[in-house]
Formats: C-alpha cells, sequence, structure tokens
C-alpha cells in the first residue's frame, strides 16, 4: 500500500484565515499608535507597515500551498483566481522591495529631487498593480458567483476607504484631527477587502477573492 504524501494546506503550518487575521491586527495596532501620536516617527511607521504586508504575503503563500493541495475554499475553482494570488504575491514582493529602497533613501538624505521622486512614487506603483490584479480577477474569472463576491468585496473596500477618507477629511479641515497621510485611505481600502471577504463568508459560505 503506497503512503501518500501529504501536501502543505498552509504557510509556516498556519492558514489563511490566521494570516488574514493577523495582517488586520497589526494594521489597526499600527494605525493606532501613529493616530494617537505614540509613534510621531513618520519613518518608523512605514517600517512597522512591512509587518502586515509581510503578514499578508504569508496569507496569499498560505493559498497557494491549500490550492496546490486541494484543500482550497473558492481559490481552487479556477485559473483566474490562481493567477491573481499569484500577481497580488508579486506585487506585494515589489512593494517591499521598493518601500525599502525608499527608506534607504531617506536615510541617505543627500539624494537629486528627480531620483527621489522615482523612489518615493515607486510604492504606490507597486500598490497600483495589486488595485489591478483584482480589477483583472474581476475581468476574468469565469464563475459568476465568484465573480459576484469578488465584486461585493470591492464595494465594502471602497465605501470604507472613501467613508473613512470623507469624515477624516472634514474633520482635519475643522482642525479637530491630526493631519492623516493618503497611503493610509489605501491601507484601509486593503482592510475593507477582507471585511468583504468576511462578510463573504458569513453570508454565502465562501471568502470570495481574499
Amino acid at each position: 500500500m503506497t503512503e501518500q504524501i501529504k501536501q502543505p494546506t498552509g504557510f509556516l503550518g498556519r492558514g489563511p484565515v490566521f494570516w488574514l487575521g493577523m495582517t488586520f491586527a497589526s494594521t489597526a495596532t499600527i494605525a493606532g499608535l501613529a493616530l494617537s501620536e505614540a509613534i510621531e516617527n513618520e519613518t518608523v511607521v512605514l517600517i512597522l507597515l512591512i509587518t502586515p504586508i509581510a503578514t499578508m504575503f504569508a496569507m496569499f503563500r498560505a493559498m497557494l500551498n491549500k490550492n496546490a493541495a486541494g484543500a482550497g475554499d473558492c481559490v481552487q475553482k479556477g485559473q483566474a483566481q490562481r493567477r491573481y494570488i499569484k500577481r497580488v504575491a508579486l506585487f506585494t514582493s515589489l512593494y517591499l522591495a521598493t518601500f525599502a529602497a525608499l527608506t534607504f533613501v531617506d536615510q541617505l538624505g543627500d539624494v537629486p529631487l528627480a531620483a527621489r521622486y522615482v523612489v518615493a512614487a515607486l510604492p504606490g506603483c507597486a500598490v497600483i498593480g495589486i488595485f489591478w490584479a483584482i480589477g483583472r480577477l474581476i475581468v476574468e474569472e469565469t464563475d459568476e458567483f465568484i465573480r459576484m463576491l469578488t465584486v461585493r468585496q470591492t464595494l465594502v473596500a471602497s465605501a470604507l476607504a472613501l467613508s473613512a477618507a470623507s469624515i477624516w477629511g472634514f474633520l482635519e479641515s475643522a482642525d479637530l484631527v491630526t493631519h492623516v497621510d493618503a497611503y493610509w485611505f489605501a491601507v484601509i481600502w486593503f482592510l475593507g477587502l477582507f471585511i468583504g471577504a468576511l462578510a463573504n463568508r458569513i453570508e454565502y459560505g465562501t471568502w470570495g477573492a481574499a
């Protein structure tokens, strides 16, 4: 009798849900520390943001492992989901690399202005790549149910991020709260994507795109 080799169904012994929770918890903690001014150094905040990005990368790695083992949720249903996971993992890696470059350039101090513009824009371009990957998933997904779940996630994320931006913007204009850098609203959008996935799980029994 041939012994079957057990395929990995997660990453570092943990499944996607664990890494999703770690991403949410770490981002919320960093945001709380920054907004309460417990951490005032912007460079420190940016460095700390590597943690939720890394846990998000681990989540996608766990999803790919579960998919390879045939133990995934909706991600096993088509090539579009697998391409989506790989694209997001790629752009997440690019974000980490370009962010490291930005931090290094900031520490150097004496860098031409044009080079600083380019390096500062690169992490944002990597984030745009993640947005593109989600858009491609919606276009390429042939399963109408999974496509609906993905669109539902993006609507939840957009509503949360735009609502936060609107409310905070008016509070800031009235000098009632401190200034928040615009990239935080992209972070909120990604958190909204995860909240949308959780809503999908509760209502339909499956996560959708995350």
